[in-house]
């Protein structure tokens, strides 16, 4: 007895010993999340009930709620919000319907595929900032860029697309910059559907569409809900091509909630009203990535199961 005794003490103490272990290699990640996202996201909570601007650093105290307040009956606030939805939605809709549609033609056999596939896959690679130069510079400008020649090839007077359409401008930059992503994983989706299960329904005289709605589509929903959510949070967070292109205007016409904050923050100086914002967008943000898992998990059910 006292050897089993031993025996289960020695093996409780290996237990311990090796969770401790795993503790211990844990703990690089723990402090980096903590520098990284626990104390700025606190230090933002913490503003959000100050009134504190920079330019006047001696006008500083409790605030309660009254920025959120504020940032909530603001009308650019309203504005920027709506923007963001269509900004995220419509964007999200393209670049996945389109991303598997692409993919499907990718994943057929033609010559050039492979060289093609490489040229696609391009803009994803680029920074968002030279995405939107280029696009701003070498394609929209009304003057010089490619759509101006196409559409005085076409005998119409060039659209000065940044100015008339300016949030349509932004979705189309953010589909083309974000849609190789789409295709890639995708693509990987596609090469992992059996195909036995293809020929089967080929023979029994299943159609094209029949065989992408019935099989296709089923075996790759994990992987469109997987997108959904990644994109979901990136096009959330889009900042950059704003910047570089509208700098959200005509007016607040391209302005969406990243961009909001921005001004808020560096334009306005006003330091408890952009992190009450900022606040609000992250709660926003989780909403809406919520919503769209419950609806994909509980309505679809993750691909029909």
């Amino acid at each position: 007895m006292p050897s089993n005794n031993n025996a289960a003490e020695r093996k409780s103490f290996q237990r311990k010993s090796v969770k401790s272990t795993s503790y211990l290699f844990l703990l690089p990640t723990i402090a980096y999340l903590f520098i990284w996202m626990v104390i700025p996201l606190s230090m933002t909570i913490y503003y959000s009930f100050q009134k504190y601007n920079i330019l006047l650093p001696y006008i500083h105290g409790f605030n309660g709620v009254t920025n959120y307040y504020q940032v909530f009956i603001s009308s650019d606030f309203q504005a920027s919000v709506i923007n963001t939805l269509i900004l995220v939605g419509v964007s999200l809709l393209f670049t996945i319907v389109l991303g598997i549609l692409i993919a499907l033609i990718y994943s057929t056999d033609f010559w050039g595929k492979n060289f093609a596939r490489t040229l696609f896959i391009t803009p994803f690679f680029a920074m968002p900032i030279v995405n939107g130069l280029l696009w701003k510079n070498m394609i929209l400008n009304p003057t010089y860029g490619l759509s101006a020649w196409f559409e005085r090839m076409i005998g119409i007077s060039p659209i000065s697309w940044l100015g008339s359409f300016p949030l349509l401008s932004i979705i189309i930059i953010v589909v083309w910059e974000w849609l190789p992503f789409s295709v890639l994983i995708f693509l990987t989706a596609l090469q992992s559907v059996p195909e036995t299960i293809i020929e089967a329904a080929r023979i029994d005289g299943a159609g094209k569409l029949s065989e992408f709605f019935y099989i296709i589509l089923p075996n790759i929903f994990q992987t469109i809900y997987v997108v959904l959510m990644l994109e979901t949070m990136f096009f959330i967070s889009i900042f950059a091509e704003i910047f570089v292109t509208t700098s959200g205007g005509p007016g607040l016409a391209s302005t969406n909630l990243p961009y909001y904050i921005y001004l808020q923050g560096f334009f306005a100086w006003n330091v408890g009203k952009a992190s009450a914002a900022a606040v609000i967008t992250v709660i926003i943000a989780n909403i809406i990535v919520l919503f769209f898992a419950n609806f994909l998990s509980k309505k679809l059910k993750f691909g029909g199961e």
